[in-house]
């Protein structure tokens, strides 16, 4: 189906008038949806890009993060901005949409105002407005696209794999797509895709010959030009995720292999070169400095909202880098304008996707309907009620996470308890019920054991420093994981800036110094390791499960973070009160 600009104008200000917008008549929302959503065409090269929508094929609410923090040189600079840091950076005026949707600000009056953002169903409709301006168009997906929601692991990622197929992706690298294992990868890969969506990685080889998994690169020809989309999956998938998965595979950043597939694709013909990352914004900015030849990185893994790319200089000229949030609540859309052999301009637009100004495309809507028939009922039952927000992103904890640290150490009797520094899962507001789709959206993965461990307080210590040092090493080369692990019970102090393994301080619990000599029963999950594995723990769902039964009702939750050294003044940090 293909929308001229009259019916998706008509169908947008429909959707607006039916939602919870600000405008209360049809001209009015229809004179809004046009301006939010009115794209000209520029150039002759155009590229749309989404990332990290972890499975979401509804629309939902996603808090942005009042904690991203830079350290050192990074602080201060994109993506490290928060609030109204970010608000100034970029250039957008606060208590609007776009406000709203790149940042945290006044997170439960927004939201309850502008309403849920993405849904495969909206994103489609607006690929298809923005394809029929810009023929040859390609649709890029960064990863982490097959893992995150309740149907994409009861159906091993085939509702998101048929997803993309019908949203129409040519490209696609991957991340947490490996978590399913390299027999169902290659699976779909050499099957569902085969012809239609080219999964390319150049830093993907073989453990014993060093071969190439996946294609490297794919060429294609849009208006007579040849351009070059290269694949980098995330670089550290056998550390942040369970080895088993992926034991004869190897991974890396891979720059010098990068930098020779740049100069071979130039060499056959690409006009432009476009690198469809998983790096994370940091890693990426940094190989942006450090390669030629790219004329950008198009990126994700670290969620961030980037509505303004940065232009990283190098010694080929400059490249610009890209990262387009996640959830689906962001659709990016590069174009450039190429002549005598090479880009010499270009226009960016990160549109945020509010779902009641898009109305849903049928087709897309008909396919997630069949999807979710057999589960619906069990992804809607209702576990308990929630008094106040629950949300997970920020670099120290959450309050979803909270509540899944007080249910593992209700439910395990411990006195401690980590839970991973994912960066994906929705948010719910104030009054809504918890649902098992919900819970599902915090905890969807092929490695959901939960552990008891009795653990020494220096063996504490080294797991909290290397944790920190993946986040705040000042070589985003070494940046290997997510978000800090989320601790209960066990209070502590951290110094960002300090070197490793000096990060960490003044361990307590229940106000009592942490021994480094004695043992604590500490609870956990998504254990990485074979023997974990073959331990074969109750999975985390189940347990937080009973967890939300029991307390029927969850209060606004009170968040434990660490005290932070060095961060006064850090636009990358702002203070709930």
């Amino acid at each position: 189906m293909s929308l001229n600009g009259r019916e998706f104008l008509q169908g947008l200000a429909i959707a607006s008038a039916g939602g919870m917008s600000l405008q209360s008549n049809f001209a009015s929302a229809q004179t809004t949806a046009q301006k939010f959503y009115d794209l000209p065409k520029f150039g002759n090269v155009h590229f749309l890009h989404f990332t990290d929508c972890h499975a979401q094929l509804l629309p939902i609410y996603f808090r942005e993060p009042n904690v991203n923090l830079g350290i050192g040189a990074q602080e201060g600079k994109t993506p490290h901005l928060v609030g109204e840091y970010f608000l100034k950076a970029n250039g957008i005026k606060p208590g609007t949409r776009d406000a709203h949707a790149f940042t945290y600000l006044d997170y439960v009056a927004a939201a309850q105002n502008y309403g849920k953002v993405g849904g495969f169903a909206h994103m489609a409709t607006l690929i298809k407005q923005i394809k029929a301006s810009r023929p040859g168009a390609l649709l890029l997906d960064g990863g982490d696209t097959w893992q995150g929601s309740g149907t994409s692991l009861w159906t091993n990622g085939q509702d998101m794999v048929d997803a993309a197929l019908l949203l129409g992706v040519d490209v696609m690298t991957p991340h947490w797509e490996m978590t399913l294992g390299e027999k169902r990868v290659m699976e779909i890969v050499n099957g569902d895709f085969k012809g239609k969506v080219s999964f390319v990685a150049q830093n993907i080889k073989t453990s014993d010959f060093g071969d190439s998994v996946f294609n490297p690169y794919v060429l294609k020809v849009q208006n007579g030009i040849q351009v070059a989309v290269i694949g980098q999956a995330f670089p550290y998938t056998p550390i942040a995720n369970p080895r088993y998965f992926t034991p004869d595979w190897t991974f890396g950043i891979q720059e010098e292999n990068l930098q020779k597939t740049i100069n071979e694709v130039k060499a056959k013909g690409a006009k432009v070169v476009v690198l469809l990352s998983h790096n994370g914004m940091d890693v990426d900015l940094k190989m942006a400095s450090r390669v030629t030849g790219l004329d950008a990185i198009m990126g994700g893994h670290t969620h961030d909202g980037v509505p303004i790319p940065v232009k990283v200089k190098n010694l080929g000229g400059v490249t610009l880098v890209t990262n387009a949030g996640s959830n689906t609540k962001f659709l990016g859309v590069l174009d450039f304008d190429v002549k005598g052999g090479k880009a010499v301009d270009f226009r960016y637009k990160l549109f945020p996707i509010f779902s009641n100004m898009i109305p849903a495309d049928p087709a897309m809507n008909k396919l997630i309907q069949k999807v979710r028939a057999p589960y619906e009922d069990k992804l809607n039952e209702k576990l308990a009620t929630t008094e106040g927000l629950l949300y997970r992103r920020g670099n120290f904890n959450g309050s979803f996470d909270q509540l899944i640290l007080d249910g593992l150490m209700a439910q395990k009797n411990a006195e401690i308890a980590f839970s991973p520094g994912f960066r994906w899962g929705t948010s719910l507001l104030p009054g809504q019920p918890i649902t098992r789709e919900n819970l599902l959206d915090q905890t969807a993965i092929t490695y959901p054991y939960t552990t008891v461990t009795n653990m020494n307080g220096e063996m504490i210590k080294t797991i909290l420093e290397d944790v920190a040092d993946n986040l705040f090493n000042p070589d985003p080369y070494y940046q290997q994981g997510g978000d800090m692990v989320r601790v209960g019970g066990l209070q502590y102090t951290i110094d960002p800036a300090e070197t490793a393994g000096k990060r960490i301080t003044d361990m307590r619990l229940n106000g009592k110094a942490i021994e480094p000599n004695k043992t604590y029963k500490v609870a956990g999950w998504a254990p990485v390791s074979e023997e974990a594995r073959n331990a074969g723990g109750e999975a985390i769902w189940d347990v937080i499960e009973r967890h939300l039964r029991d307390v029927k009702v969850v209060k606004a939750v009170q968040l434990n973070e660490p005290i932070i050294k060095g961060v006064k003044n850090n636009p990358g940090m702002v203070a709930l009160k």
